[in-house]
């Protein structure tokens, strides 16, 4: 038997804020279901199998104690639903078979060039926990150590030597967004490289963003400038020349310097620091010097409400580390602070925008 049920319009709306308010509070289940697909390597493991596999053979792939078979049949609802992974049900001999597909998102998570070393870092509990000090934080007068130093007792730059399995997951990413962002730069925004000749990618850790644009742009010499203890770490046979230093001392010398996710890292004042040690290190602008920048302006791009969520969440990730996300007054702001003329926009890289910024 069926039973209509209907719900009057003002209960129908109570009911509705409900679910807002419980979607909201369980989001972050939706974020340990995904890590937990990384960490038991789900994705790998439907792509072993041609992108496409049964839950008999993801298990094949995958460590898992016998008892909680049902309880991955659980998981996998949750990220099929929310669009991680693609489900759809085959006949199979009079009966059905469930077959698990990757989607666009999770394809991203399989391959050489992939984005599991980023998302393991935003999802691991050294990123996450901070959080849980969120309130507490609010009520500490700034200057106020970060809601990560307030968690571990260390700045981010401090922590990371100390912790070599961070440290490497923290470079791992770095490398990963590189690969995965450049290899786009380099397609859709190549002519901002048109009249450079020289570029020194500025705390570029081990280089994968200056080998992608040396490798599509043999003209540029490109280099890469950063701390002692990184730059002992880099590759020795690339086509990149690694410099150990401080860009809050000096910026080596070079026609064109490249900040790709580095000044979201820092307050205004540093910023307008690492920003003037670069306009020093450039020459002027008819003789073609600049600055590019890869990094979020919320507020541009798509008008769409999940590419808008996205950059605000990124803003309190952010936050965490004492960093900021900034719209283009704010970034105006620390770019004429620093003594430059003029700036230009260009949001064509998802939720981040390319800003070449002129002396």
């Amino acid at each position: 038997m069926h039973m209509a049920l209907t719900t009057s319009s003002t209960n129908q709306a109570v009911l509705d804020a409900q679910l807002e308010l419980w979607h909201t509070s369980l989001a972050y289940i939706k974020s340990m279901a995904l890590k937990c697909a990384l960490d038991l390597r789900i994705a790998d493991a439907i792509h072993s199998h041609g992108g496409a596999a049964t839950l008999p053979q993801i298990l094949t792939k995958i460590t898992l104690h016998p008892s909680k078979i049902p309880c991955l049949r659980r998981l996998l609802r949750v990220l099929t639903t929310t669009g991680v992974f693609s489900v759809q049900q085959q006949p199979d001999g009079g009966g059905q078979q469930v077959i698990y597909g990757l989607t666009p998102a999770s394809q991203l998570l399989v391959g050489p060039s992939n984005l599991s070393p980023l998302t393991s870092a935003m999802l691991h509990s050294v990123a996450v926990s901070p959080f849980l000090g969120l309130s507490a934080w609010f009520q500490r007068e700034l200057p106020a150590p970060s809601l990560f130093e307030m968690e571990h007792g260390h700045t981010p730059w401090d922590f990371t030597p100390q912790n070599p399995e961070a440290g490497d997951l923290s470079n791992e990413s770095m490398v990963s967004d590189s690969s995965f962002i450049m290899n786009i730069v380099v397609k859709e925004c190549g002519d901002i490289f048109n009249g450079v000749t020289s570029l020194v990618d500025v705390a570029g850790g081990l280089g994968g963003a200056a080998q992608a644009i040396a490798t599509a742009f043999p003209h540029v010499a490109c280099s890469v400038l950063d701390l002692p203890h990184v730059v002992s770490n880099a590759p020795a046979s690339t086509n990149v020349k690694y410099i150990a230093g401080d860009m809050f001392e000096s910026v080596p010398p070079a026609n064109s310097v490249f900040l790709k996710w580095i000044l979201h890292d820092w307050s205004d004042d540093e910023c307008v620091k690492i920003l003037k040690n670069c306009k020093k290190a450039i020459p002027p602008r008819h003789a073609g010097g600049k600055v590019i920048i890869l990094d979020m302006v919320v507020g541009a791009g798509l008008p769409n409400q999940k590419h808008k969520e996205t950059q605000v969440l990124f803003d309190l990730f952010m936050m965490s580390i004492n960093g900021t996300e900034r719209d283009e007054q704010e970034w105006k702001k620390i770019i004429f602070d620093a003594g430059f003329s003029d700036y230009k926009i260009t949001p064509v890289l998802g939720v981040r925008s390319i800003i070449e910024v002129y002396p």
